[in-house]
């Protein structure tokens, strides 16, 4: 489905690569800025833009769709304790897990933003044709007490102890007991009682307040915790009808992409999940994934199994959630490179929704927190060339079945076709030779990665006369393919920090593929600058300095970078 991006650039829907400078576009292919998008959110791909806040997104949306997502996936919205006097660090002086403790559930809080800086985001979205997805908790509140709003304890009974289950506040020791498991406290969350018609009625106002504003799909939160129709419940009257409810009560709920969070283990009942809520994230899959990129073996027998047993693949899947980057440190096993090529596999593939979870911006091994600030974009990768391809492939690919083969045999290396229309080909190793057995229709292809290296078919044999580089990925496909031009690029010096104790610090910028860059200082004028220029961060009222960014192609598609610095 094509989107319009907006009235500015109606005008120059289709330009030929001739009328490009520094595109490095094809000079016979025309060069399209109006993206398509996945009509469904199941069929395209989803960005988890963590802890981004709400006007980030918005003026991301640019970069978002270029980069071939048809959906974003916000944090949660809902109000939420502040702690450490509202500092906003992902981890320090503040905390990201804050938005996971609701103190209501009431649209906006102080590290997204407002009511109407979300429903302003969902306007910008879906100029773009994105849809928005928003993280929702309903299973529990946070452990401060205290600060739990009296409109929530009203919703639910009145006070704390009918807000929660009456074993709300026990912890929980036994995942594989159901009823523990969907009663007892988690984590040190109190577990509300969602069954409570009255918290229920609340809860769902909330939900369709953000659907008023424009959400078009909910993750929910800790989904494992709530309970299913037919588990135990306590001796309180109510009915097990939450997800129900969900499901089906809420407005427009036929529309809707609703997924739960059912990370796998003793006794999960995830294919009774799905059934339920329609569709549940798929979190061995995910680490399959990675420990077949990390180890060099994407043998098919392991990476062509979700590893969900007998259940609907209605699942969303993913190379690594923000739990496993945190909780897990996949950051100490894989890469941002090796992120990027479990990401080609799983999005080429025919079911499973993806999700890529963006990780904190200038993170590594050494500093996973990289900028450690709340509120602005996560790294690049996002934008990678290599992700868009896949992504675009996904939208174009709708329908065709699925074939997923080791090039000769060789496990360091997975071609995914799709029917005969197109394949993703990811390489973990040494130089791959193309010589191999494939399904695609006779022809000539080009990788859509890098716009220019020639694959030939010819009676179910591709050859290329270039080898596929080690850590590689490769996208192949005609039909359905539109050239876009790249978009433009804005940053800064790799060798940036963003803390500094003296009163000033000097920041080089970098840009590529505009001539219209500019930058801005604490909300200040736009400023022109070009490649290497440099900016001098003044410390003064405030600790934090913001850095915004901007710039467009020669189509006018924006780009934006928000970074921000901290004086210590």
């Amino acid at each position: 489905m094509f989107k319009k991006l907006s009235a500015g650039i109606l005008s120059a829907l289709m330009v030929t690569a001739v009328a490009v400078s520094g595109t490095g576009c094809s000079q016979s292919q025309p060069v399209s800025i109006d993206y398509k998008t996945a009509d469904k959110v199941a069929d395209g791909a989803i960005l988890q833009a963590f802890c981004w806040n709400f006007n980030t997104i918005k003026e991301s949306m640019g970069d978002i769709a270029a980069a071939g997502y048809s959906a974003v996936q916000t944090s949660p919205i809902n109000e939420c304790l502040e702690g450490e006097n509202g500092g906003m660090d992902l981890y320090g002086d503040g905390k990201w897990y804050y938005h996971y403790q609701p103190t209501d559930f009431k649209i906006g809080n102080y590290q997204l933003g407002t009511r109407d800086e979300f429903k302003a985001m969902c306007d910008e979205a879906h100029k773009y044709g994105i849809k928005v997805i928003v993280d929702v908790i309903a299973n529990h509140t946070t452990p401060s007490t205290d600060e739990v709003s009296e409109d929530l304890i009203k919703a639910g009974g009145g006070s704390l102890e009918t807000l929660y289950h009456k074993e709300g506040r026990t912890p929980l020791n036994d995942f594989g007991d159901r009823l523990a498991c969907t009663t007892h406290e988690m984590g040190g969350l109190p577990d509300i009682n969602t069954e409570r018609p009255s918290f229920q009625k609340y809860f769902f106002n909330y939900i369709n307040d953000c659907i008023a504003c424009g959400a078009d799909g909910f993750r929910y939160d800790t989904a494992k915790h709530i309970g299913l129709s037919d588990d135990p419940k306590e001796d309180d009257g109510f009915k097990n009808n939450f997800w129900e409810k969900a499901t089906k009560e809420v407005d427009n709920a036929e529309n809707l992409f609703i997924y739960g969070e059912v990370l796998q283990g003793d006794n999960d009942r995830l294919a009774d999940y799905i059934k339920e809520i329609g569709r549940t994230t798929s979190s061995t899959y995910g680490g399959k994934i990675r420990s077949g990129i990390a180890g060099g073996n994407i043998d098919t027998a392991v990476v062509s199994d979700y590893w969900i047993g007998n259940a609907d693949p209605n699942i969303v899947t993913w190379v690594e959630s923000h739990d496993n980057y945190i909780n897990d440190c996949t950051y100490n096993n894989i890469d941002s490179e090796q992120v990027i090529l479990g990401w080609a596999i799983i999005t080429a593939r025919k079911d499973g929704t993806p999700l890529f979870f963006d990780r904190p911006y200038n993170s590594s091994i050494d500093n996973s927190w990289g900028m450690n600030r709340i509120g602005t974009q996560g790294d690049d990768m996002y934008k990678d060339n290599r992700v868009s391809a896949v992504n675009f492939f996904r939208t174009a690919m709708k329908g065709e079945d699925e074939n997923l083969v080791n090039p000769n045999l060789d496990s360091t290396a997975l071609m995914i076709e799709r029917g005969t229309k197109g394949a993703v080909i990811v390489n973990t190793n040494d130089a791959l030779k193309v010589d191999f057995e494939t399904n695609l229709a006779d022809g000539t292809y080009v990788d859509r990665v890098d716009r220019k290296t020639e694959y030939k078919v010819k009676n179910g044999k591709i050859t290329c006369d270039t080898d596929i580089p080690e850590n590689s990925v490769v996208v192949l496909y005609n039909e359905g393919y539109t050239e876009y031009a790249r978009p433009a690029s804005v940053g800064v010096d790799s060798k940036t920090e963003f803390t500094y104790s003296d009163d000033t610090y000097e920041v080089t910028l970098t840009c590529s593929n505009t001539d219209n860059a500019t930058y801005s200082l604490d909300g200040g004028k736009a400023v022109s600058y070009k490649d290497g220029d440099k900016v001098t961060i003044k410390h003064g009222d405030s600790d934090v300095s913001k850095l915004e960014l901007r710039a467009e192609n020669a189509e006018g598609v924006k780009t934006y970078e928000r970074l921000e610095f901290t004086y210590i």
